[in-house]
């Protein structure tokens, strides 16, 4: 069994056949997912997503690109959506320097404020870093996140990012781009990543993994990630990746 650690199960693509769509994940072996909050109303779609389905576990945070919305007001609910039993971790937050919707100087506020909040609610990250390693290392640092931990969501950036994240006890989720032809070195780093510190997600509707590009991604091509990390770890069977890999999401999220 496996847990789809990073899915947007509230996304429009999935409202025709959402159900039909979980049913087919849990038909292929996937025994819980962690549906995630981008924004205040993402972050209660997440919530009621996971009040509705025993399986379906929920994240809060605003990421990078909206926290040019935020309001200092949203900290209050998201201090009130936390008291939920099914809210695991806060994220996705971060910084995202390749497309600057909000401003670089914003986003490094609204993530000290963000890493702050997760710590008075002792719940683990989840971190989206692109194009902004340093920054993100140096606030994760700064903000004392290792206290409460997280997760590198959606992990493809180089050896030292990798590193970086480690030694702040922090996890690697691997998406479908571990499947894509040109990800070479991600699956190198993928193969030397300490086994107990991986995780594995969709990002779906996003990132659909090889043998599916071109559709829309749901829960259920997770298991196209694990038999890829199955296959650059010969030492390890796609049994063993299973295993070590939801226990690990357990451990963090603190799913039963």
């Amino acid at each position: 069994m496996l847990i789809d650690t990073h899915a947007h199960l509230d996304d429009t693509r999935f409202d025709g056949d959402r159900d039909t769509m979980l049913d087919r994940a849990r038909q292929a072996g996937i025994e819980a997912f962690v549906t995630i909050g981008c924004d205040l109303a993402t972050s209660r779609s997440a919530v009621a997503l996971a009040d509705q389905h025993p399986d379906v576990f929920a994240s809060i945070g605003v990421h990078p690109h909206e926290v040019q919305y935020v309001d200092d007001a949203w900290y209050s609910e998201f201090r009130r959506l936390a008291q939920h039993r099914k809210v695991v971790a806060y994220g996705e937050i971060g910084l995202d320097y390749h497309y600057n919707h909000s401003s670089p100087q914003s986003q490094r506020q609204r993530f000290r404020e963000q890493i702050q909040l997760a710590r008075e609610l002792r719940l683990p990250l989840i971190i989206h870093t692109r194009e902004a390693q340093e920054d993100t290392i140096t606030i994760l640092k700064e903000e004392k996140a290792a206290e409460i931990g997280g997760v590198f969501h959606c992990f493809s950036g180089d050896a030292w990012l990798a590193k970086d994240a480690l030694d702040l006890g922090f996890y690697l989720s691997f998406s479908g781009i571990l499947t894509f032809q040109n990800a070479a070195m991600l699956r190198d780093i993928a193969k030397q990543a300490p086994l107990d510190r991986v995780l594995v997600e969709t990002d779906c509707p996003y990132l659909t993994p090889v043998p599916h590009r071109g559709k829309r991604n749901e829960p259920a091509f997770v298991q196209h990630v694990a038999k890829q990390l199955a296959a650059i770890r010969p030492d390890l069977s796609y049994e063993d990746i299973e295993h070590t890999t939801s226990a690990n999401a357990k451990r963090l999220f603190k799913i039963p």
